[in-house]
C-alpha cells in the first residue's frame, strides 16, 4: 500500500493538496501515482500566472513508460512551480509529498478544498482501481 498523509487532501486522479495557509495550496501527484509511472524523466509545468479552473490539464509529467496529465485540483491562479523538477523530474519519484511537489495555487474559493478526498477516501479510490 501507498504512503498516504492524513494531512493531505487528495484527487480521484492521484493529485494530492497540501494547504500552506492565506488561501495557497500546493499540488503535486501521489506516490501512487508515481509509482504507476514508473522513473519520471521529464516534467511540462503551467507558468507561473496561469488561470487554471478546476479539472484543467495543468501539467504533464512523463516517464520511460508513458506520458501523464496531472489535473488542476481547485480554481485559482499559479502563483509557483517547482523549478528543481526541471533538471531532477526524479524528485517525483524519491519524494512525491516533499521535494517532488510541481505547483502552488492561489485559491479563488477555499471552500473547493471540502470536497476533495481525505486520505481514507482516496485510499479506498485506490483499492477500486486495483
Amino acid at each position: 500500500m501507498s504512503n498516504i498523509p492524513a494531512e493531505l487532501k487528495y484527487t480521484s486522479t492521484h493529485e494530492w493538496v497540501r494547504h500552506d495557509g492565506d488561501g495557497i495550496v500546493t499540488v503535486g501527484i501521489t506516490e501512487h501515482a508515481q509509482d504507476l509511472l514508473g522513473d519520471l524523466v521529464h516534467v511540462d509545468l503551467p507558468d507561473e500566472g496561469d488561470a487554471l479552473a478546476t479539472g484543467d490539464d495543468a501539467a504533464v509529467v512523463e516517464s520511460v513508460k508513458a506520458a501523464s496529465d496531472v489535473y488542476a485540483p481547485v480554481t485559482g491562479e499559479v502563483i509557483e512551480i517547482n523549478e528543481e523538477l526541471e533538471d531532477a523530474p526524479e524528485l517525483i519519484n524519491s519524494d512525491a509529498f516533499g521535494d517532488g511537489w510541481l505547483f502552488k495555487i492561489k485559491l479563488d474559493d477555499i471552500t473547493e478544498l471540502e470536497s476533495l478526498l481525505d486520505a481514507e477516501g482516496y485510499a479506498g479510490s485506490i483499492d477500486e482501481d486495483e
